[in-house]
């Protein structure tokens, strides 16, 4: 079908999905620098170009409560935030997806403080990343777009009904102008359907608690089915991501493959600095070095066992983190890929890079030295993991 080139900034893209998917309910609180994506939604509730009931809380932690309110009377929900607020959200993350409500969040990466920082890494969700939401991150705004539309089929899915947070790198995202393709309001809306029926508090046939306390006699069941439903997500990611490409020809999988199938040296990273790694990849291949990329797209769900195919045939392995797990060892997409790669047979070796912290720049001469060190790494067959990249030691 035809599509529709428009210059979108990654917050702009972002209220964009949510006005063409049009949720029964929004509750937001703003922060920077997501506050532009509630700001121009809110502008679409006062236009009437949304049937959205737009709820303006007191704080993140309250705005998080009432999607969670909203969601259990079965509403299609939706909110946005960014770092401190997703902080101030912590608690009421872990009852949202332990109380299996679809609540959909564009969430723009951003630093958690101290020192306060109002710029990019990763450092906000991943310490939300065992918390029971499916995370799906974008390296530009065109995906922003598509993993928001995809996320609230994702979330509804009868197998999930899972809340699920898509993510942009704040500023270098979020306000960053690009061009994108989206799609008509009417096929947003065939696409994302009327949500799954499923149970409720106002539900007055079949009455259900939410809520309710749950000590050593059910707690760990309930927190048993949660985990399987993110297994099943998998299955359901994929389903989706294979309707999303017969609708728009852009197809999408947990992670993305550049010029990886023959490298012997790779990086792995997330979210925006795959475009600058793209362009080093290219430049180093060009002189003859078997180089490639494999970039992370959905975090939670992990694919191990993709990921393990994917990269147990390269000699030398760069993890990129932006973030720092702060464990004297590691940063957390590291770990995630030593532990996916720990009974292959072929053990690549890895180095872990920590790297754009509080928003530090990432150059194309970042990307290059890491590069340079992995081809050390190779000659000499030893490393040391957490190097820091672009920071004054």
């Amino acid at each position: 079908m035809p599509l529709l080139k428009v210059a979108k900034t990654g917050n702009e893209i972002f209220a964009e999905a949510m006005r063409q998917i049009n949720p029964d309910v929004v509750a937001a609180y703003p922060i920077t620098p997501a506050t532009e994506i509630v700001q121009i939604f809110s502008q679409f509730v006062a236009d009437g170009l949304v049937d959205t009931e737009y709820i303006a809380v007191e704080s993140e932690h309250s705005a998080m409560s009432a999607c969670i309110g909203s969601c259990a009377a079965g509403a299609r929900t939706m909110t946005g935030t960014s770092a401190q607020g997703l902080a101030l959200m912590w608690e009421m993350l872990y009852i949202a997806a332990g109380l299996r409500l679809p609540i959909v969040m564009a969430v723009v990466n951003r630093a958690l403080s101290a020192p306060i920082n109002i710029h990019c890494d990763h450092s906000d969700t991943m310490g939300a990343r065992d918390s029971g939401w499916i995370q799906i991150y974008s390296e530009n705004v065109q995906e922003a777009y598509d993993n928001l539309i995809q996320a609230m089929r994702i979330a509804e899915h009868p197998d999930v009904k899972l809340p699920v947070m898509v993510t942009t790198d704040g500023f270098i995202l979020s306000h960053c102008l690009e061009v994108a393709e989206i799609l008509d309001d009417t096929e947003v809306q065939k696409f994302v359907g009327t949500p799954p029926k499923r149970r409720t508090v106002l539900d007055f046939e079949q009455p259900i608690t939410i809520g309710a306390l749950d000590l050593q006699d059910y707690y760990f069941e309930h927190r048993r089915q949660v985990a399987q439903a993110m297994n099943n997500s998998g299955k359901v990611i994929n389903e989706i991501a294979e309707k999303y490409a017969e609708l728009t020809g852009r197809k999408y999988d947990f992670f993305e493959k550049y010029r990886l199938d023959d490298a012997e040296y790779a990086i792995v990273l997330i979210g925006s600095t795959a475009g600058t790694a793209k362009e080093v990849i290219d430049r180093l291949r060009s002189q003859g070095k078997k180089v490639g990329l494999l970039k992370v797209r959905v975090f939670r769900p992990f694919d191990y066992l993709k990921m393990r195919q994917a990269l147990e045939n390269i000699k030398v392995i760069g993890v990129m983190d932006r973030a720092d797990g702060l464990n004297s060892f590691c940063g957390p997409l590291y770990s995630e890929i030593c532990t996916a790669l720990y009974e292959s047979e072929k053990k690549p070796i890895l180095t872990n890079y920590i790297y754009g912290l509080g928003g530090r720049e990432v150059k194309e001469e970042d990307i290059d030295l890491i590069f340079e060190d992995l081809f050390k790494v190779g000659r000499e067959g030893k490393t040391v993991n957490a190097k820091y990249i672009g920071v004054r030691e």
